[in-house]
This record gives C-alpha cells, sequence and structure tokens, in this order.
C-alpha cells in the first residue's frame, strides 16, 4: 500500500512526462547498468524525466508497489507501464520502441 500523496505524485509526474524512468541515479550518472541501458535505448527518442530512487527510499519502494513490479528501472512512456531495461530492449531489437515512443 502507498499514501494517497505518493501515489498522486506518481500519477502527475507519469502524465506530465511522455517519458519517465524510475531508476537508480540519473540520466546524466547512472547507478546501475540496467538504469544506464534504458537511458541509452530511450535517448534518442526525446528528454528523458528521470527520477532518482536511491535519494528517495519511500519513492524505491512505492513505484513497485504502484506498478506491481518488483524491480527497477521502471519505464512509462506516454502514461502507460512499459517494463524495465530488457523490456525496453526487446521493444528497441524488435523496432517497436521508435513507434511506441513517437506514435
Amino acid at each position: 500500500m502507498i499514501s494517497d500523496a505518493l501515489k498522486a505524485r506518481f500519477d502527475k509526474e507519469i502524465a506530465d512526462h511522455p517519458i519517465v524512468i524510475y531508476m537508480k541515479g540519473n540520466a546524466l550518472f547512472p547507478q546501475c547498468g540496467f538504469s544506464a541501458r534504458a537511458v541509452e535505448l530511450l535517448k534518442p527518442y526525446g528528454p528523458l524525466f528521470t527520477v532518482d530512487v536511491m535519494k528517495e527510499p519511500e519513492v524505491r519502494d512505492g513505484i513497485k508497489v504502484y506498478s506491481s513490479w518488483p524491480t527497477l528501472p521502471q519505464v512509462y512512456i506516454k502514461g502507460k507501464f512499459i517494463g524495465g531495461s530488457d523490456i525496453v530492449a526487446e521493444l528497441a531489437e524488435r523496432g517497436e520502441l521508435e513507434a511506441l515512443v513517437k506514435g
């Protein structure tokens, strides 16, 4: 269970930005390989809104509850939960990532 305030924050961040990554570190300094991979794959498609979950433990735990997804990073594109870096990589390999971001 997460607080209403935290849920509202996630709802707003995801609605306000086309690409959101809840990750360890930030786009300039990812702090894990999976986060770095997600950033690298998504950078060509425009500005990334990143949230450093290492700075906010309640966000790190809360986003996992919000999405019902146990791992980080977590990627949202155009308001929809996509998954982690492995799913983003699969979409890129199949040529579906660009359509998802631009569509």
